[in-house]
């Protein structure tokens, strides 16, 4: 008997209703080395319902998929498209999915030292907020959270987080400490400079400076056009080329330059240089030959 092969594709039919394919649960939980973060926690689940329950520490919550309704201060809640959700410490909630098909979120915890406990009753009057720039801010804030290398971007990234916050739930005030003169930018500059490889956090950096973490950072930005953290590992990939191309291995020179491991380091000097740590270390014997195997043309002396 011959058979065709591959075999016919059988059509299938999808009655709505009738059938759900749940996706599988799935959580991630870490506590970073970045002052103020008590913990972050990402998940998908389909079917859990949390029951009322408090925490000691502020929840800001994103949903990147479905919805969450919850219960807060007994007035029921939920999280639209583009929410930013904020949860104040010691206030009972609970939560669960608004859709069938369960959410997918990223948490934040937060404790009292960008949020004190002034701003409990604010966010208990008003939990959701449509900001899409905040929004976009935690986004990044959790990316640059889930690489233990990029701390200082993750507290620049903090620092504007809760300066947002703090405008959402006290609007009115004025600003809350004076802006900083003109030779902070070029302090902090020196500073990076000397602690390039063992790093500096943002909070050290402020009190050697005298000037708020958040008009620090903005402070450097305007500038030299890329805030602290870049300029950092701008630095830092400089200086491993350098270190690459007198022959010392791309894990040794991670270590050397102030990244927290190899891999650290290939993905900034990737998106720098345009091409790997090892590739770049093989090319230090000189210019190679072109295609159709002619050499390359050496520069005029």
């Amino acid at each position: 008997m011959v058979r065709d092969w591959p075999p016919p594709r059988r059509s299938v039919l999808y009655v709505l209703g009738v059938t759900r394919v749940s996706r599988p649960q799935e959580i991630s939980a870490w506590r970073p080395s970045v002052a103020g973060v008590v913990e972050v926690f990402h998940a998908r689940f389909t079917e859990h319902a949390y029951p009322m329950h408090v925490h000691d520490a502020w929840t800001l919550l994103i949903v990147d998929d479905g919805a969450v309704r919850y219960d807060l201060d007994r007035h029921r809640h939920g999280t639209p498209d583009g929410t930013v959700s904020l949860l104040p410490p010691q206030v009972p909630h609970n939560g669960s999915a608004a859709t069938p098909e369960g959410f997918c979120k990223r948490v934040l915890y937060l404790d009292m030292s960008h949020l004190d406990a002034s701003f409990i009753g604010p966010a208990v009057d008003t939990p959701d907020l449509a900001d899409p720039l905040l929004r976009v801010r935690v986004a990044r804030l959790h990316t640059a959270l889930e690489d233990p290398g990029d701390a200082l971007e993750a507290e620049s990234r903090l620092v504007f987080v809760g300066e947002r916050l703090r405008g959402h739930l006290r609007p009115v005030e004025a600003p809350e400490h004076p802006r900083p003169g003109p030779g902070v930018a070029r302090d902090l500059r020196e500073l990076l400079d000397e602690r390039l490889r063992e790093g500096i956090t943002l909070a050290e950096a402020a009190r050697l400076v005298h000037a708020h973490p958040t008009h620090l950072v903005r402070a450097f930005s305007a500038a030299y056009a890329m805030p602290p953290h870049q300029y950092v590992t701008a630095r830092r990939v400089d200086l491993a080329r350098r270190l690459l191309l007198e022959g010392v291995p791309p894990g040794e020179t991670a270590g050397a330059v102030g990244f927290h491991d190899q891999s650290h380091l290939t993905r900034h000097f990737k998106r720098i240089a345009g091409t790997t740590p090892g590739r770049f270390a093989r090319s230090r014997g000189g210019p190679g030959p072109r295609e159709g195997g002619k050499p390359a043309p050496r520069p005029p002396r």
